[in-house]
């Protein structure tokens, strides 16, 4: 077993909880998280992609069980947040009031996608047989 399986696991389960607790965040702290002024429900898109990362949160805990055989849906969260957080960024220097995404969840997607990939990276390559 690779010294950082165990770390892995323990940042998919702290930022699979995260993606979980979306709503709540958005609700807290809207500037930083929200994609539109208002009630976080007053938007049926941002309801969606709500529950798209809540869903997304849910699996990445499962898969904390064991993430070799879930390194797939490992490397959808880090390409999708970085996707997320290019667009987010490009968002908040092209509409003033977006700003807010450079100090929310533009960092928050990029450490995450970080640290996984990294993470990704230092673990062994599956042996053949085990394929």
């Amino acid at each position: 077993m690779s010294r950082t399986k165990p770390l892995l696991s323990a940042c998919l389960i702290v930022f699979g909880a995260l993606f979980c607790l979306l709503y709540p965040m958005l609700l807290i702290w809207p500037s930083g998280w929200a994609w539109h002024p208002g009630s976080p429900a007053a938007n049926d898109y941002f309801m969606m992609i709500c529950f798209i990362y809540i869903t997304l949160g849910i699996f990445m805990i499962r898969a904390a069980k064991d993430p070799d055989a879930h390194a797939s849906l490992i490397w959808f969260v880090i390409w999708s947040s970085v996707a997320h957080a290019l667009v987010m960024a490009w968002e908040s220097f092209r509409t003033p009031m977006m700003m807010g995404h450079l100090t929310g969840d533009v960092p928050a997607l990029v450490i995450i996608a970080g640290v996984l990939a990294f993470l990704m990276k230092r673990q062994p390559a599956p042996h053949p047989a085990a394929i």
